[in-house]
């Protein structure tokens, strides 16, 4: 049995600056920013939360205070029903559409019929862990075999091998920032905004808190690369660095550090969230749907380069679809880094113009397993803005992944 699945609602939490002593929800539980935007979602459509078939959250650092099944403890945080189940998934930075995504699965296959679905990340509080460089977590053997170096060393080989140059990934940065300060004067990014509130009641964070409107291209230019120290540095017992990691696919490469603070995706908190249902459960229960998922795609590439997967799975979700690029009326591709959006467009020949048209995480910042639904509802905000019909949502992920989503208003 297939039937569609309807995006009822979403909501996210504010960025807060994504470190100790110096961001506003740095000291708030990273339960209780999931929790923010699930009590939302429930009270502005006025949930049976007893009706919930699942709870999905993303969660890139699930150890500590992000660990224990946060989805299901937020929900309980949040005041749901305990017949509300929660289940905790990871797909690195790809984590939080990824729960979008399996979530229209279940509505889909007609096993389900209301969902809730986001992600969460607290990089004040996950920064603050013991360090564990990313190829620990690989055995050795894998190392050897398929040798994958941090995600900013990648991104700076990936602007060698294309001739993306300096230049380039600063104007996108400068353009994010620009754009973003546009929506937040605007207030294009209010219907989703939920205040992150204290456990006394008082407010944590009520508006965005990484942007800086202030960047200049001049002052770009002054960064210093932020990956060209530790290319050559050794991580680990054996000696391995990322240049020799680098060096078993690409020997002759002599690769040039273009990213840096100002054109990579900033380090900050937050949470996002979700509201799927059937048509059935929508009609049943008097909740109007904002859109539909037309397709979903997740597709894997290259894991020693890493981030380029979003363009294979924009590819692949559009085959789904029966559609082509120009059926898409606005992108949001994560600024995980700027050549990502950079070599997307070059791929898919889109126009730039409807690309991340509200800024990216270059300015408004990267909450790991969180900011997959966030950019899920700032298109479906924008969409209504411009009353334009199709959106298509993806991002890069570790390991060479990347899940996509193209939504169809009614």
């Amino acid at each position: 049995m297939t039937q569609e699945a309807w995006i009822i609602d979403a909501a996210r939490t504010p960025r807060g600056i994504g470190k100790l002593g110096k961001g506003a929800l740095a000291d708030v539980h990273p339960q209780r920013l999931l929790s923010s935007v699930l009590g939302a979602l429930a009270a502005r459509n006025r949930l049976d939360t007893a009706d919930l078939d699942d709870v999905i959250a993303g969660c890139g650092t699930q150890s500590g205070k992000q660990s224990a099944c946060i989805a299901r403890m937020a929900a309980l945080d949040a005041g749901f029903d305990c017949k509300a189940p929660g289940m905790a998934i990871d797909r690195f930075c790809g984590s939080g559409l990824s729960s979008v995504n399996l979530a229209a699965m279940g509505i889909m296959s007609g096993m389900q019929q209301l969902v809730i679905a986001g992600g969460v990340e607290s990089m004040s509080y996950s920064t603050t862990l013991p360090p564990m460089p990313f190829l620990d977590a690989w055995n050795l053997s894998l190392r050897v075999r398929v040798p994958q170096p941090h995600q900013g060393v990648c991104g700076d080989l990936i602007a060698t091998l294309e001739g993306i140059s300096r230049e380039a990934v600063d104007a996108l940065a400068l353009q994010s920032q620009q754009r973003a300060d546009v929506a937040i004067r605007e207030g294009r990014f209010a219907r989703s905004l939920v205040a992150v509130k204290r456990d006394d009641g008082s407010v944590a964070l009520d508006h965005e808190e990484f942007p800086r409107p202030q960047t200049t291209l001049e002052g770009l230019r002054q960064l210093k690369p932020a990956f060209e120290a530790m290319y050559e540095r050794e991580f680990d017992d054996s000696g391995t660095t990322y240049a020799k990691l680098v060096r078993q696919r690409f020997p002759d490469v002599q690769i040039r550090h273009v990213h840096h603070a100002g054109n990579s995706s900033g380090v900050v908190d937050g949470a996002a969230a979700v509201l799927l249902a059937s048509p059935e459960y929508a009609k049943a229960h008097g909740l109007r749907p904002r859109a539909r998922i037309r397709a979903l795609a997740t597709a894997g590439d290259d894991p020693t380069l890493m981030l380029n997967a979003p363009g294979p799975a924009a590819r692949k979700a559009l085959k789904m679809a029966g559609m082509s690029v120009g059926d898409i009326d606005l992108f949001e591709i994560n600024e995980a880094f700027a050549v990502v959006p950079l070599k997307f467009m070059r791929d898919l020949d889109i126009d730039p113009d409807i690309v991340n048209v509200n800024g990216g995480a270059i300015a408004l910042g990267h909450p790991i397993g969180a900011t997959g639904a966030m950019i899920l509802g700032t298109l479906l905000d924008e969409m209504e803005r411009r009353d334009v019909a199709t959106g298509l949502v993806t991002l890069c992920a570790a390991g060479g992944m990347a899940p996509a989503t193209i939504i169809e208003r009614f």
